[in-house]
């Protein structure tokens, strides 16, 4: 719910009762992902998607039940054989729908509207709640901050909102959205319950160093991602905003210096399009010690060669080069800026995706592929 976070804050500010249906649970080619959610409000008002448009009808009644009865349910739906029309997914995959009411007068309304508000103004915090369990615990928010602080509960007892916090905080390190399952009790024993956990962090990074026509491309592409872009050149009459003006931000300095002063974290990614020895080298002898997700080097064959020698000079260890993409980008026969662009940015989803790299047409690997285990048992 999360990821229409910004209209539910405005719903909540204008004390609207609304219910939101978020996908908790997957299978096949589902169309959306957890966290993908659907909001309804009680003139009948809607904004988001579950499905891409399969099981929206169905979803959107039951957001309107769930405003009139203050009833949380889960649901699932799936691919109907005898009738690809009927309520069912006409992709083959089956979604779980968590339908959540946030009535003016519920008691954990001002919960629900910290956690929009937080998710609008691009603060990370994360939001758990049992999709599973007892009918009187689910859909209950627990808002769970970066620094372990949490406001609201699930509903029973204290450590089972301590454990649900923490495992909440982990997820949100990495920017996670998925379900796990804990004891009832918390860290005790008892009956599981599955909770939802969606996190919300601000964008992550692109840093494209060369300021060249081929980074103007790229910058396009990464805005397009959801990546804040920066753009980073040691030569001011190149790092212009005129020359890039869809860039978060520019900035004019030797690339390796930036980097050592600049905030990155697992999601950056790290675009060397530079050319030059003298920029490249001090740059990626650091951007591949780093913890980040993506480190890729524009260049012919030749030049990686040159460039892969002159780093293994600099101690640059076996393991650590080749975690570089260079050169840079699919072979997607890419001639122009944009096409080029087209081939970074394909290579970066297919990195942080798990993805081949080739033409699904005949292929019989998954569309879909899973970024991470749909229950994370806790001991």
């Amino acid at each position: 719910m999360l990821d229409i976070a910004e209209e539910l804050h405005r719903w909540a500010g204008q004390g609207r009762s609304f219910a939101v249906a978020t996908v908790v649970a997957v299978g096949g080619s589902a169309p959306r992902q957890p966290g993908a959610a659907l909001a309804v409000d009680s003139d009948g008002t809607a904004v988001g998607s579950v499905s891409g448009g399969c099981v929206e009808g169905a979803v959107y009644e039951l957001c309107r039940q769930a405003i009139e009865d203050g009833t949380t349910v889960r649901e699932r739906f799936g691919y109907s054989d005898d009738d690809a029309f009927a309520v069912g997914l006409t992709c083959g995959g089956v979604i779980d729908i968590l339908v959540t009411p946030v009535r003016a007068d519920d008691p954990a309304r001002p919960v629900f509207a910290a956690a929009f508000a937080a998710a609008a103004e691009g603060r990370a915090a994360a939001v758990a709640r049992v999709t599973e369990g007892p009918a009187e615990l689910l859909g209950r928010p627990l808002l769970v901050h970066p620094d372990g602080a949490y406001a609201g509960g699930l509903g029973g007892p204290a450590e089972l909102d301590r454990t649900a916090a923490a495992e909440a905080r982990a997820m949100l390190d990495t920017g996670r959205t998925g379900e796990l399952v804990i004891g009832a009790e918390g860290s005790r024993c008892g009956s599981p319950l599955t909770l939802l956990v969606e996190s919300s962090v601000p964008p992550p990074r692109m840093i494209v160093f060369g300021a060249i026509d081929f980074a103007a491309a790229l910058v396009r592409a990464g805005r397009f991602l959801g990546y804040r872009v920066t753009v980073c050149d040691a030569r001011p009459v190149f790092a212009t905003a005129a020359r890039f003006p869809e860039a978060d931000e520019i900035v004019v300095d030797w690339p390796h210096r930036y980097l050592a002063g600049t905030e990155v974290d697992a999601r950056t990614v790290l675009c060397v399009l530079t050319h030059d020895p003298k920029f490249d080298v001090p740059l990626l002898e650091l951007a591949l010690r780093l913890p980040v997700a993506y480190v890729g080097a524009m260049g012919s064959r030749r030049t990686h060669l040159e460039r892969d020698e002159r780093l293994r000079e600099a101690g640059v260890t076996d393991r650590q080069r080749a975690a570089l993409h260079s050169p840079i980008g699919l072979d997607l026969g890419a001639r122009t800026p944009e096409e080029t662009a087209l081939s970074i940015a394909a290579e970066i989803v297919a990195d942080r995706r798990g993805g081949t790299g080739l033409p699904l047409t005949g292929a019989h690997t998954p569309i879909h592929h899973e970024s991470g285990p749909a229950l994370v048992p806790v001991a």
